[in-house]
């Protein structure tokens, strides 16, 4: 069956992205397989990836490095943003999934790809982010989905894929499933399907476990140009650095960790397990810095836009135009979100201990309680007769 002649396929070193070039060729007719593998920070060495498509079939494999791209135009607007989805999960591998969808793209066009494929089931929310991100940069370009549509176990797919020499993986497989990228770690399926299941420490690797961590705490200033994180501890570090210092500090202290019964976009419930320790402390130092820079009416109303946000980056819609409005919308706000933040890291809590703006709309003369006081108590009494109007007219009428 000839769906098209050359396909660019999002490519990451397992099975099922593995059998899928043999399978693409042999059962869809393409002529063409080019993988692309997108370095966006999980530290693993891409090199014999990189070889092992093109022993599978590939004519081409592209790596990209996607790391300092991913942080800048991906995360750091979402820091922005505070988007917690389900008031939770940071979003750090939904994130990842528009740039992806652009890299493939992208890779299309200058390869004259009439195509672009990935490796995702039909029951996972990466299929939809893929699809849309992909309609929505380019709609004339197919999108293939083998995997969502072969029916195959993961015993069938290994011998199919052994037919073509493509090895069997040859340790004893991982009951879970993860992903990871710079900004987290995703970890779902065997055990922790049972949502009883405690998570054994095995499944952790960016995050110590509480007994092993300092008896003293670390504390650490965070700097904030704009809303965007550009400094530790008064030290200027680009966006990679940046992430990657505070990943090992935070991580060190036993922060970041989520364990939530998730809503998928399928509509299906999912127990899943991040960590996310540089993203969580950053969001959570950035909302604080806002409430010292933000009007409390832009504070409030931008709380309504941060659920839709995050709704909108975990249901793929990174590039819908309802995304483009709401991010000129926080753009706006963050013109005076400057300053710094010290937060306490201590066995598994970041506490925010202290912050400092030239921005501050936070006035000591106006709060004190000392004779430095610059109130006017007096006015308060016309205030309320006035705001409290309302009440007082109801309760007279009601009595």
């Amino acid at each position: 069956m000839g769906r098209a002649n050359k396909v660019v396929l999002a490519y990451s070193g397992g099975v099922d992205t593995s059998v899928c070039i043999p399978y693409l060729k042999e059962e869809w007719g393409i002529k063409e397989v080019i993988t692309l593998a997108a370095d966006l920070g999980q530290g693993e060495e891409l090199g014999p990836i990189q070889q092992k498509a093109l022993d599978s079939g590939a004519v081409e494999s592209l790596v990209i490095d996607g790391v300092e791209t991913f942080v800048r135009d991906y995360a750091f607007p979402a820091i922005q943003a505070n988007a917690l989805y389900e008031n939770r999960y940071p979003l750090s591998t939904a994130l990842a999934r528009p740039l992806i969808a652009k890299m493939l793209v992208e890779a299309a066009e200058k390869y004259g790809a009439d195509a672009v494929a990935h490796g995702c089931t039909g029951k996972g929310n990466d299929q939809v982010r893929f699809d849309v991100g992909i309609m929505a940069l380019n709609p004339t370009l197919k999108v293939l989905a083998p995997a969502r549509e072969w029916g195959m176990s993961r015993e069938e797919t290994i011998a199919y894929g052994e037919r073509f020499g493509i090895p069997s993986p040859v340790k004893k497989s991982s009951p879970y499933s993860i992903d990871r990228n710079l900004l987290g770690r995703s970890i779902e399926a065997g055990p922790l399907e049972d949502p009883m299941t405690e998570p054994l420490e095995e499944v952790f690797d960016l995050t110590k476990a509480i007994a092993d961590t300092p008896d003293e705490p670390d504390y650490v200033e965070i700097g904030f140009e704009k809303g965007i994180p550009v400094s530790l501890d008064g030290n200027a570090f680009g966006p990679v650095e940046l992430i990657t210092q505070l990943n090992a500090r935070v991580g060190g202290q036993g922060i970041g960790r989520i364990d939530m019964i998730e809503n998928r976009v399928v509509g299906i419930k999912s127990r899943e397990i991040y960590e996310a320790p540089a993203l969580l402390v950053l969001i959570q130092a950035h909302r604080d810095l806002e409430s010292m820079t933000l009007t409390a009416d832009v504070s409030r109303y931008k709380r309504g836009i941060e659920e839709t946000y995050a709704n909108l980056v975990y249901e793929g819609m990174w590039y819908s135009p309802l995304k483009t409005a709401l991010d000129a919308f926080v753009q706006t706000t963050q013109e005076r979100v400057n300053g710094t933040v010290r937060v306490k890291l201590f066995k598994g809590s970041a506490q925010i201990v202290g912050r400092r703006s030239e921005t501050s709309i936070y006035s000591p003369d106006l709060a004190t309680y000392t004779a430095d006081d610059q109130f006017d108590h007096k006015a308060a009494e016309g205030f309320i007769y006035v705001v409290g109007m309302p009440t007082r007219v109801w309760a007279e009428k009601t009595r």
